[in-house]
């Protein structure tokens, strides 16, 4: 089996590759591709095998390995929330170690948004099958909860089912809301290529200056952040994180001074939120979210950096991760349930903080892998899985 592609030429140390296409309009077309968009698997191949012509759609070994680790990290912010609201309930060190872990998982729903921003943001956009997918989730894992609290809890079931359109019947279940907006938007959408520069500038101005979650500054009385220009509500964010997603996922950013620097960027952030949750604290008396919200100043920069560092770094097939990702939709719809069961039926170990957190971490990701794995086997054509 072979491809129709070579190196064709090098211009100021960025290659091209001239490869056979097949475009969105099923017509075999020959182009000059940027040899970037081949290291990023952006293209679809056409494979000769036995004379016969082939699609053969190259994974994007980034994305797959930053959708496992967005997942792990929402797994782990709810294993850690029951420390976070309960700060009277432990001592102030494990609730420090909880804060930080939970801290550091705060990019995991802006990561969604940027994968799905940075697949459906192109040339390519969300169609129907994209459509009728995210709608049976929303229906099957919304039943899913439903059977759950009405077996399992006391929770009013009747009264969640009343209030589907407007509110999750379980809490995890929003994002499903909030990434239609990008599936309806995405035809519209096709993000142009831009530097660094001004990537950075659109990111201090809309993700700081200007975004309404920016903690007030004043000086003498006078209020100089955030600016305001009349950016409200948090889906601006969620489509800015698509942008971006798909902005710097086309960016070329391989180099080791990019990926230490976002790095860096990202412990400082991570910190800070950190540090900013636990001033909150004891200003307040009680936990405030001022720091963890997604769309925050602070999570929008950790968030962009983490992004950075895995597309420079990960470009490469990781089995573990790999395996996550194959399986996260059902990880994501499964692991509140699980922690809620976990957690409502004591079968913790909240005495020992860092044992618990790793069991509960681990039992979660374990059963969803599980009910995950078999829904797949279920479910042959990938609907709801």
């Amino acid at each position: 089996m072979t491809t129709k592609a070579r190196v064709t030429a090098a211009d100021k140390g960025r290659a091209f590759c001239e490869i056979a296409l097949r475009l969105t309009t099923g017509r075999p077309e020959t182009q000059i591709v940027p040899w970037s968009r081949i290291q990023n698997q952006e293209v679809t191949l056409l494979i000769i095998k036995d004379g016969t012509e082939e699609l053969m759609q190259q994974k994007i070994h980034w994305i797959d390995n930053l959708r496992a680790i967005a997942c792990l990290m929402v797994i782990m912010i709810h294993t850690t929330t029951w420390y976070i609201t309960n700060p009277s309930l432990v001592s102030p060190l494990n609730w420090d170690f909880a804060n930080l872990l939970n801290s550091a998982s705060r990019v995991s729903v802006p990561l969604f948004f940027m994968i799905s921003g940075y697949l459906f943001f192109g040339e390519r956009s969300a169609g129907q099958r994209h459509f009728l997918r995210i709608a049976l989730c929303l229906v099957f894992y919304s039943a899913v909860a439903l059977a759950y609290i009405a077996l399992l809890t006391p929770i009013n079931g009747e009264l969640s089912l009343k209030l589907l359109l407007q509110k999750p019947v379980f809490y995890h279940l929003w994002f499903f809301f909030a990434i239609i907006v990008i599936y309806l938007l995405s035809p519209l959408i096709s993000v142009k290529r831009i530097n660094g520069r001004t990537a950075l500038a659109l990111i201090v101005l809309l993700g700081v200056v200007a975004n309404p979650n920016t903690v007030a500054q004043k000086f003498d009385g006078v209020q100089w952040l955030p600016v305001n220009l009349y950016i409200n509500g948090d889906t601006f964010y969620y489509v800015l994180y698509g942008l971006m997603g798909r902005a710097i996922g086309m960016m070329e950013t391989e180099q080791r001074p990019v990926s230490l620097l976002a790095g860096i960027v990202l412990a400082v952030s991570t910190v800070s939120i950190a540090s900013g949750t636990h001033q909150a604290l004891e200003s307040h008396g009680n936990f405030a979210d001022t720091f963890y919200l997604y769309c925050g100043p602070l999570v929008l920069i950790a968030a962009l950096s983490l992004l950075v560092l895995v597309k420079n770094t990960l470009n490469r097939e990781m089995a573990p991760l790999a395996f996550i990702a194959r399986y996260s939709l059902g990880i994501y719809g499964f692991h509140a349930l699980i922690i809620h069961f976990l957690r409502t039926r004591h079968i913790e170990f909240t005495a020992w903080p860092a044992l618990d957190i790793a069991w509960i971490f681990s039992m979660t990701l374990a059963g969803s892998l599980a009910l995950a794995a078999l829904l797949q086997r279920v479910d042959r054509h990938r609907l709801v899985s």
